[in-house]
């Protein structure tokens, strides 16, 4: 299957916190606690049927900025995805501190 990207620009409620998100259709996730909505089989399509809560499980620093791992509580898919600039650094450090317990 080929991943094509599709950007949707489109603000949503994060599932997990309740904030408020403006999109710019790059985002996927809410920038303040990481979460998002399984939606997509491939970026932006708005295909799948799960719409369980990922959470985020892992963030990764690579020489290109830091990577997000995600796990579906519904389903158990696992995605990766980059930070953004608006992402919650202090979230995305509690991430690994919590993993490392």
């Amino acid at each position: 299957m080929n991943k094509k990207f599709t950007r949707v620009i489109e603000d949503f409620e994060c599932g997990n916190c309740g904030e408020i998100i403006s999109g710019n259709g790059y985002t996927n996730h809410c920038p303040h606690c990481l979460y998002s909505k399984h939606v997509d089989i491939n970026p932006g399509d708005r295909a799948c049927k799960c719409h369980g809560l990922m959470k985020p499980t892992e963030v990764e620093q690579t020489s290109k900025g830091y990577i997000l791992t995600q796990e579906c509580q519904k389903c158990g898919h696992v995605r990766r995805q980059k930070s953004s600039d608006e992402d919650n650094f202090s979230a995305m450090l509690d991430i690994n501190r919590e993993r490392s317990k």
